[in-house]
């Protein structure tokens, strides 16, 4: 499909609140665009078929295409209903728009995938699916997985930032870029996995990011260390970064054994 008629067809670059994004579907400072998908899942048999999806025929799919590293998590602490987080980073905007066609248009994905994708009516695979576009910040371009763990003890915080205003809602994400945020996050033990400003999806406008921590108590002393850090009393105490966030939602997560994140 020919750039411009892919953009004329989406309609999504002229949505952007970014005018630096323009025409193109690259960002000019090559900032990911994170697509994160939602499965609020059935029980028992039901969520089995959708883990061993992922992990034998979506994921190989993503390689193929060249898409990754693939975060897949299950819930420990946050919503009740048992749910399904994957993170699907990509290079440019119209990755994001069309990777789900193409994996359709593949055999392979299509027929390994088929007791998922082409489940019945009578037997389906999830109650429903969500998904969220972001952009990458400035400060943090691209998502960093934190590697091996040491054992199945590693955590992941979801955190997401809703804002009373779309202005507000810049003000925040410029306090973590411009005002230094992400880099007391680091020097407090806090480990960013990514950050995202929220260009599609619900709770908007919203920023959205995920740390990781080898458990919870290395978790509760790094959140203890940033509370009390003199860069971050200081930067809080700037009326400029004031009042800016109404509503924050806090979930934990933990990887599956097969998630590359």
């Amino acid at each position: 499909m020919q750039r411009r008629k892919f953009i004329a067809a989406s309609g999504a670059a002229a949505a952007l609140p970014l005018q630096t994004l323009s025409r193109a579907t690259r960002t000019p400072d090559n900032r990911q665009f994170l697509e994160l998908i939602t499965y609020h899942t059935r029980v028992g048999e039901a969520r089995d078929r959708m883990t061993e999806f992922y992990r034998t025929v979506a994921l190989p799919a993503y390689r193929r295409l060249g898409i990754g590293p693939i975060g897949v998590f299950t819930t420990v602490f946050g919503p009740n209903a048992p749910t399904l987080y994957v993170l699907v980073p990509h290079d440019t905007l119209e990755s994001a728009v069309t990777t789900q066609a193409r994996m359709l248009a593949e055999p392979t994905y299509r027929t390994e995938g088929a007791a998922f994708l082409d489940a019945p009516l009578s037997d389906p695979a999830y109650v429903r699916q969500e998904r969220q576009l972001m952009v990458a910040f400035t400060d943090m371009p691209r998502v960093e997985s934190p590697g091996p763990a040491a054992d199945e003890s590693r955590i992941f915080e979801f955190r997401i930032y809703e804002s009373h205003s779309v202005v507000a809602g810049q003000k925040k994400i410029a306090m973590f870029n411009e005002g230094g945020e992400i880099a007391i996050f680091h020097q407090t033990g806090l480990t960013p996995v990514f950050f995202g400003e929220t260009l599609f999806g619900p709770r908007m406008p919203n920023l959205t990011y995920m740390l990781t921590f080898e458990n919870m108590d290395a978790r509760d002393r790094a959140w203890d260390r940033f509370r009390v850090d003199p860069d971050w009393l200081a930067l809080r105490a700037n009326p400029i970064y004031q009042d800016t966030v109404s509503t924050i939602t806090n979930f934990i997560l933990r990887p599956t054994p097969f998630s590359e994140i």
